[in-house]
């Protein structure tokens, strides 16, 4: 489903290029559902990150390298830097799920830019670990 708040990217060429040429800010992609708490955050974060949403259906190419199996999910980049961020989960890469407000979102690139600007490529989640969504993955007869 495609964000009608937030730009969307619909070609793997247009993915690559906003990784490319997006510097000196967190870049922030959304795959999957719109998430008002970002569209609203967009002008409070003008000058630390670039807001975008992802069709999952049109890139699969990007859904299957970032492991996308559950949407929606936001990953960032800081000059084409994909950004690790530690939820107090397994998994680093990505967050899943939608923000609780608006301002746990703002807290969370704040993090990511003021680590990314000291050079660090993982940071710690500002977020309460015990209010993020939690998924258990079951693989049947794989």
């Amino acid at each position: 489903m495609a964000s009608y708040l937030l730009p969307c990217l619909t070609t793997k060429h247009e993915v690559d290029n906003v990784i490319r040429h997006t510097e000196e800010v967190v870049l922030v992609l959304r795959f999957g559902r719109d998430d008002d708490h970002l569209a609203k955050a967009v002008d409070d974060l003008a000058k630390m990150a670039k807001i975008y949403a992802v069709n999952v259906d049109h890139v699969p190419v990007y859904t299957r390298y970032f492991d996308i199996t559950l949407i929606p999910a936001t990953i960032f980049f800081f000059n084409a830097q994909h950004m690790k961020v530690d939820w107090g989960t397994a998994d680093h890469t990505k967050f899943i799920g939608t923000f609780k407000c608006k301002q746990d979102f703002i807290d969370v690139v704040e993090v990511i830019f003021r680590g990314a600007m000291k050079g660090k490529l993982m940071v710690q989640s500002p977020l309460d670990p015990t209010s993020l969504q939690k998924y258990e993955l079951v693989y049947k007869e794989i």
